[in-house]
């Protein structure tokens, strides 16, 4: 969320920057203006009427052992109305900050100055490809057919037992999920990021933290007598452990990883570009999530997304990143670079990560800062990334490494999955 002071003292600045999303922001920069003016004048006459109060019932006091009783009954009278008086400000108070605040949860976060400006995929800045693609022959196959060929994947026992878009994982392909998973989880740990387990179940509070709430509700199963979330991603109750809380500036940054299944609902998706693995309701993911001093956080940033390519490149696979334009990127983040794996059989390039700097935008909401030594609180800057999201990469996997008689593992994945081929 943008802090009200920043956009009182650069309201022309922000709406220009969300020029970058192709959002034309002044009505809302302009009703947030006039609800936090109206706001101010509220808390001041409040303010003021609070003040008189406290003065009058000292004074009281005083007039009744002077003996100046009809003084005294009638500042009583006074205080009387002034209580009335301070209960509607209040309640007057309460109502326009609660508009206010609907008003700045509906801005989305304003792009990094090196963002382009853009509203579609096709403007994405490439600013890195890496790897041989491998060349399309007649007998590759896309991932949905070897997976049941070689009984890695039941989508249609998915299909029986939940619906569309819920696969089972048998016999190697869930050994290959699993070895997935504790690679990741160990590159992580091993760079510096504390594991956590965490749950999948968050509540309103943790989706509007990070900003899941209000923008994607549509998208998040809800679990409406206990008000209750599904999780899209690991970023909302990792992210939402430091919701509330002061980090001495000696203890930043903070890096966390962890594994959970991600549910989406994903409506409206059909068609063969989202066939197979290419977009589920479930699927698992693991997710680096830091903490840090502004000053530093684009810094940690490239950091970010130098740990994801070593992933890729321990995978083999060929990638590039891209740094999104303004209207490609979420509603929350201020930079964000996408990692896309190449699909030889399908022959495209398929999203597997997605590495983002929010800026103060999530601290904001979260409440999350940092004392610096100066002895004040400052906002902190949230980040995350996926590192990695499976499914996308299991499928690239499969595809890129099948030959005549059966799919290859990449060599630093078989300590983890304890075979080297999956052969016929």
């Amino acid at each position: 969320m943008l802090d009200i002071k920043r956009i009182r003292e650069h309201h022309t600045e922000i709406i220009e920057a969300l020029h970058k999303r192709g959002i034309d922001a002044h009505s809302q920069i302009d009703n947030a203006l006039k609800l936090d003016e109206h706001r101010r004048s509220l808390q001041t006459k409040l303010d003021d009427t609070l003040a008189q109060l406290n003065a009058l019932s000292k004074n009281i006091g005083i007039l009744f052992r002077e003996k100046k009783i009809d003084e005294a009954n009638a500042a009583k009278a006074q205080t009387g109305e002034l209580k009335e008086q301070g209960k509607q400000l209040q309640e007057k108070l309460k109502t326009v900050e609660a508009e206010l605040n609907a008003q700045l949860l509906d801005i989305p976060n304003t792009p990094n100055e090196l963002v382009v400006s853009g509203t579609t995929a096709e403007e994405n800045e490439i600013v890195k490809t890496h790897g041989d693609i491998r060349e399309w022959t007649k007998n590759m196959k896309p991932h949905w057919e070897l997976a049941e060929t070689h009984k890695l994947i039941d989508f249609e026992l998915g299909v029986k037992v939940s619906g569309s878009g819920f696969p089972f994982y048998t016999g190697k392909g869930a050994r290959l999920q699993r070895a997935l998973i504790n690679m990741f989880i160990d590159h992580n740990t091993a760079h510096g990021y504390q594991e956590c387990q965490a749950p999948l179940l968050v509540n309103e509070a943790s989706g509007y933290g990070t900003g899941q709430l209000p923008d994607k509700e549509g998208q998040m199963y809800h679990i409406t007598e206990d008000n209750l979330y599904a999780i899209p991603t690991a970023e909302v109750p990792l992210t939402n452990i430091f919701r509330d809380v002061i980090i001495k500036e000696n203890e930043l940054p903070k890096k966390i990883t962890g594994y959970t299944p991600c549910f989406r609902r994903e409506a409206g998706s059909y068609g063969k570009d989202v066939r197979g693995l290419n977009r589920l309701h479930q699927f698992d993911k693991v997710e680096i999530v830091c903490v840090d001093r502004p000053d530093n956080s684009y810094n940690r940033l490239n950091e970010m997304v130098e740990h994801v390519e070593q992933l890729l490149q321990k995978l083999e696979l060929p990638y590039r990143v891209l740094r999104l334009c303004g209207g490609d990127m979420g509603f929350t983040a201020a930079m964000t670079y996408d990692f896309e794996v190449y699909s030889a059989a399908q022959q495209r390039w398929l999203e597997v990560s997605s590495v983002s700097n929010f800026e103060t935008f999530q601290a904001n909401r979260l409440k999350l800062r940092y004392r610096g030594d100066d002895k004040k609180t400052h906002l902190c800057h949230t980040l995350n990334g996926s590192s990695l999201a499976l499914p996308r990469i299991v499928a690239c996997l499969l595809e890129n490494f099948q030959d005549e008689s059966g799919i290859a593992i990449p060599k630093a994945l078989v300590e983890y999955t304890g075979f080297s081929r999956i052969d016929l």
